[in-house]
């Protein structure tokens, strides 16, 4: 038995009403028939296919106020195996030489394709072979996707389950605005999809610590997160969502990322092309060396002690902010008066130095300079009593920098982060204190972004993070007054990053919290993306014998959608499934789960079938976020 996709239906049903022209009496279609009309523009074809909202949609291009209706790209879906074209490449089932996008017996100009598929979904954080998607969360690894249907797997989805956590515990919300805090459990390319109508050139700051692209294919973590991608994938995987995560910055947004020695060259050049480095040089910001560990090893050849930190602006023109004045720093001020402590400037200066004018030193000594500030600006420092004579040694005049005049003003950053930033261990030692554990293998310290978001924000700017992980960015932005977005996926969300973010409310006093004076408040709302064919993928994973997985499978031919490309006669045949193994069957069933509809479409919201499904407040919530639906 296998499942059309709903673009050939629609397509099998208008041909219907031309009798047996275009179909047998068996309903097959007679490729030759249609293809040769849709060549001669048959007009009363061509009229009911344009007519067709389904078709018009994938197949008609508005240019210059006329509509064009995409002929060659329509054929095409005749001209391949079983009719029916992939998301994208259209030579899953064809692989050969081709010229202009047709294969070589197509055509006399020859070029050498090879096929390629996209990593569109692999969004969990779950280890894997590589090759094999047994224990993911969203087995979406070089999986294709129908490209008539692609635009709805990107389509804003439904939220469910809504809550909103404050100083009084969690309750249920209606409404939302844009001085709510948002954390979203689900894919997060699909979350950042159902962010955009809201949040396009939105979001000042996102901070990003993906799945690192490791070279000697690295495990790491207890939460088994993804580190061990092949290059192609992981570079496909980046692209999707750092390409909507552009969209979503404002003109003067800033995109910070985090990444190991073995992928950071890949990233940049991967980076640099899609905020348009190479048109647009200041786009790229620059580099920060971060030492991630306290200790070194002394095993092999070489030890890495340093991750990558990236920047990237949308616009030339955006200055980053200053830094908060590191620990190191603060000990120069080593002066101290009535004012406060302060640090020596310098006022002479013998080589750039523009006034001459007579200072009388304590020793009464005559000097003339140069001195780089004016008599007058001289006169009143003196006057303030700004001016600092050295005890020993020569007699020069210093001016006074005050520590409590630099902590406003903050400074610069460099291109490297010693361990005063953070380290691994610190946070660590953070996630101990919050849970009695560690949790994380690398886990990111809470001092290392409170500087990165003091570099790219201000108190009440948005900051996004979809890698949220223990929700490590979202714990900070609260204490330094900042909104914030976190999309997590994986189950631990409700663990870990959530009740880490209910002691932030609650006033814990770990991390950063003594540095900038926090002791609770604020509050978030938590959404999960409604899960149709998601929850369904969720049980198959979960299975552990085959009764388990035939359970799943009797509830999703009542309720789930099918992929149109995956035979059921394997399942349902005994003989064809008891030849497969336990784990080969549960890879048949998670292949038949159509992925376009891994969540329901906000869109759907109103139809009977889901309204049912959706409490009231949750209802309005979805209401309130995106307004009525198109």
């Amino acid at each position: 038995m296998e499942i059309e996709p709903k673009i050939m239906s629609q397509v099998k049903s208008i041909l219907g009403e031309f009798g047996n022209k275009y179909l047998t009496s068996k309903g097959s279609l007679k490729r030759n028939n249609v293809i040769n009309d849709l060549d001669k523009f048959d007009r009363e074809l061509m009229t009911k296919l344009f007519k067709d909202p389904l078709i018009h949609k994938n197949y008609v291009e508005k240019i210059a106020d006329t509509e064009v209706f995409k002929l060659n790209q329509f054929i095409e879906m005749f001209e391949y195996k079983e009719f029916w074209e992939d998301s994208y490449t259209k030579y899953t089932n064809k692989i050969g030489l081709t010229a202009n996008g047709k294969f070589i017996d197509e055509s006399a100009d020859v070029v050498l394709d090879f096929p390629f598929k996209d990593t569109v979904l692999k969004a969990d954080m779950a280890k894997d072979d590589l090759d094999r998607d047994e224990s993911a969360d969203e087995p979406f690894l070089n999986e294709t996707i129908a490209k008539p249907e692609i635009d709805e797997l990107l389509e804003p989805k439904i939220f469910a389950n809504i809550k909103k956590y404050d100083q009084n515990g969690a309750h249920k919300t209606s409404n939302y605005s844009n001085q709510d805090n948002l954390i979203i459990k689900g894919n997060n390319l699909i979350a950042l999809y159902s962010l955009k109508k809201r949040y396009t050139g939105s979001i000042q700051s996102i901070f990003l610590d993906p799945p690192y692209y490791f070279k000697t294919n690295k495990q790491s973590d207890s939460f088994s997160y993804n580190s061990n991608f092949k290059l192609s994938s992981w570079l496909t995987f980046m692209k999707n969502r750092l390409t909507v995560a552009k969209e979503l910055l404002s003109d003067d947004g800033i995109l910070v990322m985090t990444i190991g020695i073995d992928g950071n060259s890949y990233l940049r050049l991967l980076t640099d092309s899609i905020f348009q480095v190479d048109q647009h040089p200041k786009n790229f910001i620059g580099e920060i060396s971060w030492r991630k560990t306290d200790n070194q090893s002394n095993i092999g050849d070489f030890a890495n002690v340093s991750d990558r930190i990236l920047l990237y602006r949308k616009s030339s023109n955006t200055k980053l902010f200053k830094l908060p004045l590191s620990e190191k720093a603060k000990k120069e001020y080593s002066y101290s008066d009535q004012i406060g402590k302060y640090r020596r400037a310098n006022i002479l200066d013998l080589t750039r130095g523009r006034y001459t004018y007579k200072i009388i030193t304590p020793d009464n000594t005559v000097l003339e300079g140069p001195w780089m500030i004016s008599n007058g600006e001289y006169k009143e420092l003196e006057k303030q009593n700004r001016i600092h004579w050295p005890k020993n040694g020569k007699k020069i005049p210093y001016g006074k920098i005050y520590l409590k005049d630099s902590l406003n003003k903050g400074q610069i950053s460099s291109d490297f982060w010693d361990g005063s930033y953070g380290t691994n261990q610190r946070g660590a030692d953070e996630q101990k204190a919050l849970f009695g554990k560690r949790l994380f293998e690398f886990p990111k310290p809470e001092k290392l972004l409170e500087n990165l978001l003091s570099l790219t924000s201000n108190e009440g700017d948005l900051v996004l993070d979809f890698f949220m992980g223990s929700a490590t960015t979202q714990a900070v932005a609260m204490k330094m007054h900042r909104h914030f977005i976190g999309i997590e996926q994986m189950d631990y969300i409700n663990t870990v990053s959530v009740p880490r973010l209910q002691k932030v409310i609650a006033g814990e006093q770990g991390g950063i919290s003594k540095d900038v004076d926090w002791h609770g408040g604020g509050s978030f709302v938590y959404a999960e993306l409604m899960e149709k064919n998601q929850g369904y993928l969720k049980d198959l994973l979960a299975a552990k014998d085959i009764n388990e997985l035939d359970a799943v499978y009797k509830r999703m031919k009542v309720g789930a959608d099918f992929d149109f490309r995956v035979d059921l006669d394997k399942y349902e045949n005994d003989a064809e499934r008891k030849a497969l193994s336990f784990e080969e069957q549960k890879q048949l069933l998670v292949k038949l789960l159509d992925k376009n509809q891994l969540y329901y479409n906000f869109n759907n919201i109103d139809d009977a079938d889901v309204r049912d499904l959706i409490s009231d407040k949750d209802y309005q919530f979805n209401q309130s976020f995106y307004g009525k639906r198109d």
